[in-house]
C-alpha cells in the first residue's frame, strides 16, 4: 500500500502524520518457515496463496534441509490439505505436518515472526509496488537471519497444554 499523500515527518512537538487513505497496488503472499533451534527463517513470496504455491514452498524447505526429519507446524488453512499436498507428503515421509487448533495461532512460533515483520518492516512502510514490498520483506528476512535468536516459550509445557486443550466457549449459550 502507498498513502495518497506523502507522510509529514517528525518535527519538534509534532508526531509524524500520515493520511488515513491509501492506494492498493496489488498483493503478495508470504510463506515462511522458522527453524525453532536457530531462529532462522526461510521465506518466499508468491503472487497467489493456493496449494500449488504452498507445495512449491514445502519443496523448497525440504531441499534446504536434506536428510533431516522436518516437523512443520501449520494453521488449518485449506491450502495445506489438498490431495496434491497429501500425495507429496506420502512420498516424503520425513516431512510431517502438524496443525494447530482453531484460534490457536499463538502456538505457531512463526506467527511471532510475522508480527515482528509487520510491525518493523511493513505497517509503516511505503511500498509503491508489489516488487517493492517483496524486496522489503526479503531485506527484513535477510537482516533477521544475520543475527536472529531462537524464540523461546515464556510458559512451561504444562501451562501451554492447559491453554491449548481447554474447551472454548463464548459463554453466550449459542
Amino acid at each position: 500500500m502507498d498513502r495518497t499523500a506523502p507522510a509529514l515527518p517528525l518535527r519538534p512537538g509534532l508526531a509524524e502524520r500520515r493520511t488515513h487513505d491509501y492506494v492498493r497496488r496489488g498483493v503478495t503472499s508470504l510463506f515462511a518457515a522458522l527453524e525453532v533451534a536457530t531462529g532462522k527463517v526461510t521465506g518466499r513470496c508468491f503472487d497467489r496463496h493456493r496449494h500449488s504455491e504452498f507445495l512449491a514452498f514445502l519443496k523448497l524447505v525440504a531441499r534446504r534441509h536434506p536428510r533431516r526429519e522436518l516437523q512443520v507446524v501449520l494453521d488449518n488453512y485449506g491450502t495445506h490439505k489438498p490431495p496434491a499436498v497429501r500425495g507429496w507428503l506420502d512420498t516424503h515421509p520425513r516431512v510431517r505436518l502438524h496443525f494447530t487448533p482453531t484460534s490457536a495461532s499463538w502456538m505457531n512460533q512463526v506467527e511471532t515472526f510475522f508480527g515482528l515483520l509487520t510491525r518493523q518492516a511493513i505497517r509503516r512502510g511505503t511500498h509503491r509496488s508489489v516488487p517493492d514490498l517483496v524486496a522489503a520483506i526479503h531485506r527484513y528476512i535477510d537482516a533477521w537471519n544475520s543475527g536472529c535468536p531462537p524464540f523461546s516459550w515464556v510458559k512451561d509445557a504444562d501451562n501451554i497444554m492447559i491453554k491449548a486443550t481447554r474447551k472454548r466457549t463464548s459463554g453466550t449459550g449459542h
